[in-house]
């Protein structure tokens, strides 16, 4: 994945891709490539899980930061926020979004929201364009405001290494095929936010057929903010598997096709998810708990447009 998304971007920073078409093949190239970053190393990594070596783990962390991003900001918005508080309103950031999409039945409904089954893919396609300009500015602020970065100077110098990480994926992502490749200023810029619509895309839909679908609940904490679930029911009732015998697919998207498994055991490298999944399926069983599988990703993808126009309407 980390060749994928390189040697295509060398390839351009070479100076020798001079038509349109080759131009963007190679940064659409790139994007899949990110995505696999994105879902196949650095989820891992992060989540501490990719080796027992916490160096290795932490260095490979970084490839976070070389797609554009932020290691140290996602690790809040999705180890902490999200795998804490699964499908919670206001308390996962993977469904707080912008008042025009609603992933939540409890966040407020507009009239817009009606038509979010055929516009969010726009806005999908753009979620990494804002990950690597102002999201993780946007979110660090608010984080820090919730009492991350407390230490003395700590927000300070995570700002600086935000920005600081950005120039560095600029400088080769865009400002050098800016300089070398003999082709207009504005067809290169396009052939970029190509290749982050295409891993926007890819990683949206991955982690939102998962847990924004019919079958999940959204669990809401009472008065006092407790949730009345037990912790582990809770992540199975929030959260669902699909195509678990594509093994392509499970390789394709580093194992989030188990997403069940991946909330139980985040601490678990995703080779070893298919196998958990046989045990944890029939612990569920056994306990009456629920333990959500859909039998392919278009099964998925399809009950993820069905609950978004459920949330569009009511």
């Amino acid at each position: 994945m980390l060749s994928a998304f390189f040697v295509p971007l060398i390839i351009i920073s070479t100076g020798i891709v001079a038509h349109p078409l080759l131009l963007f093949a190679l940064y659409i190239t790139s994007g899949f490539g990110m995505a696999g970053v994105g879902m196949g190393v650095m989820h891992d990594a992060i989540h501490g899980s990719y080796s027992k070596n916490r160096t290795v783990n932490k260095y490979l962390g970084y490839t976070m930061n070389l797609i554009g991003a932020n290691s140290s900001v996602w690790r809040i918005q999705h180890n902490v926020l999200h795998h804490t508080y699964t499908n919670i309103d206001e308390g996962d950031d993977d469904i707080n979004a912008p008042f025009f999409l609603r992933f939540s039945p409890h966040a407020k409904r507009y009239w817009i929201h009606r038509f979010q089954y055929l516009y969010i893919w726009l806005f999908y396609g753009l979620s990494t364009i804002s990950w690597i300009t102002m999201k993780d500015f946007v979110r660090a602020s608010r984080y820090k405001k919730m009492g991350f970065f407390s230490k003395d100077g700590e927000f300070r110098r995570e700002l600086l290494k935000i920005g600081g990480w950005k120039l560095l994926y600029y400088s080769y992502a865009l400002v050098l095929p800016l300089i070398m490749v003999p082709l207009p200023a504005w067809i290169i810029i396009m052939a970029f936010l190509s290749m982050h619509f295409v891993t926007g895309i890819c990683i949206s839909i991955v982690f939102q057929t998962a847990h924004v679908i019919p079958d999940t609940t959204f669990s809401q904490p009472d008065e006092e903010g407790v949730i009345a679930k037990d912790w582990t029911v809770h992540q199975l009732a929030s959260t669902s598997n699909y195509a678990p015998k594509s093994r392509f697919l499970s390789w394709l998207i580093g194992g989030l096709n188990f997403q069940v498994e991946h909330h139980l055991f985040p601490n678990i490298c995703h080779v070893h998810y298919r196998k958990l999944s046989r045990i944890v399926s029939k612990t569920a069983e056994e306990y009456n708990v629920p333990y959500l599988v859909k039998k392919t990703f278009l099964a998925a993808l399809s009950g993820h447009v069905k609950m978004l126009r459920q949330l569009g309407r009511a």
